[in-house]
């Protein structure tokens, strides 16, 4: 069976947001039909060579495709080896948080990024987040860079750091299927649960597009589909744990995270760091150490609280976890409905793990808002709450549709966890 037989059923229709990506990119890129587009009743609906535009879209509304659209379009003037060797070398030069990880590989970096192979679905997807969503490309970017250079650092070989680049470059791809505004880049820490729900299939569409309309190793795609899994079995979509989570997905979990943390125009390796260690046994080590010596090296940050504020964030933060618990508990008494009784497991789950991370983040000891750790103490406070705000979206939708009753328990008990940031 061809490759895009196997993925007629994924991408037999044209996806609405990547199309609408693709069009948007056309008005400064040279985006054109490679072969004829046909629908599966035979009839031409594009003709070769025709660059794409608004019409292509209404042609395509409702259309059962021959071929995935996405094999039959390339962007001429797109990203080639060359551009992207260019955007990683403007990222090394003025990326001070990302420098003293990337700098001293950078050569080799630089060296490796221009054999990289770029298949011509996945050119065709960077060129048009690189015309029409700026920051999707640029997170591309630093997860190449980054996942190459903690692979470089850990002494890889030169097949070893192409394919981290590659995995890195790639891992986001499933996100041109969901609308923007639902993006980790964009939206993370502040998407209600039915965004959530939308984000979450990202890393199944990429290991379908990496997959099914590449060539690229096995090995990139299973990291592509795995790069929000967590070691500890609390990541999505499949809560894989352990070694059911590859080598190459473990390192680009890693990178993505790090690079999710750095979300604020001052945050640096520290933070990343923070947000790497907060709940023990999430990450692979081999990969977070590296990091995190590197981020020890850097001077201590300066507090921007004081120590009393911080005090009471750190008690209100203490406070909601044990309310947390206690609600969980409480909740966890008598008959429920299978999916209630799934959502209540996997809050109880979440929350267990989060508690053990304020167990040893010190956070609870009278010390732990004075001096050179306060920074530390405001990074740790700030990820636990977003962690918090993630239970929350993970058990509503793990709970699904719910009798009224259950569901009014359910949106009480969520209230209850993400607390938000305190001023």
């Amino acid at each position: 069976m061809s490759t895009t037989s196997r993925s007629a059923s994924a991408f037999s229709s044209a996806n609405p947001h990547a199309l609408a990506t693709i069009l948007e990119a056309s008005e400064t890129r040279r985006i054109i039909a490679a072969t004829d587009i046909f629908d599966l009743a035979g009839t031409k609906l594009w003709a070769r060579n025709q660059p794409v535009s608004a019409e292509l879209q209404r042609k395509l509304l409702d259309r059962k495709l021959r071929e995935p659209l996405e094999a039959c379009l390339v962007a001429e003037d797109g990203v080639t080896s060359a551009s992207l060797g260019a955007a990683l070398a403007e990222l090394i030069e003025r990326d001070g948080r990302l420098a003293p990880l990337l700098r001293p590989q950078a050569s080799r970096l630089l060296r490796e990024v221009t054999h990289l192979h770029l298949h011509p679905v996945a050119q065709l997807l960077l060129s048009a987040a690189q015309a029409a969503r700026t920051e999707t490309f640029e997170h591309a970017v630093a997860a190449m860079a980054l996942s190459g250079a903690l692979m470089a650092q850990q002494g890889g070989q030169t097949p070893e750091v192409r394919l981290a680049m590659l995995a890195g470059l790639l891992h986001d791809l499933g996100e041109m299927y969901i609308a923007p505004e639902f993006g980790e880049a964009e939206a993370d820490r502040e998407l209600d649960a039915l965004s959530y729900r939308q984000l979450v299939v990202h890393p199944h569409v990429g290991l379908l597009l990496v997959a099914q309309l590449t060539n690229y190793p096995g090995a990139v795609a299973r990291a592509v589909a795995e790069h929000h899994e967590r070691l500890d079995g609390s990541g999505y979509p499949h809560r894989l744990s352990g070694d059911r989570i590859s080598v190459l997905g473990r390192l680009v979990a890693v990178a993505d995270a790090a690079l999710s943390a750095l979300h604020g125009a001052h945050d640096g390796l520290q933070r990343a760091s923070v947000a790497l260690r907060a709940v023990p046994g999430e990450f692979d080590l081999a990969w977070v150490g590296p990091l995190s010596r590197v981020a020890c090296a850097e001077p201590a940050l300066p507090s921007v609280m004081e120590p009393a504020d911080i005090r009471a964030r750190r008690e209100a933060l203490g406070e909601v976890l044990q309310a947390a618990e206690d609600n969980l508990a409480l909740l966890g008494v008598g008959e429920r409905s299978p999916g209630m009784q799934a959502a209540l497991e996997l809050g109880s789950f979440l929350v267990a793990r989060l508690r053990v991370g304020w167990n040893e983040s010190g956070l609870w000891h009278a010390q732990a808002a004075t001096g050179t750790d306060a920074a530390e103490v405001e990074a740790m406070e700030d990820e636990l709450y977003f962690r918090l705000r993630g239970i929350q979206r993970a058990v509503l939708m793990r709970a699904g549709e719910l009798p009224a009753e259950e569901a009014a328990v359910l949106a009480a008990l969520c209230e209850s966890l993400p607390m938000g940031r305190m001023a």
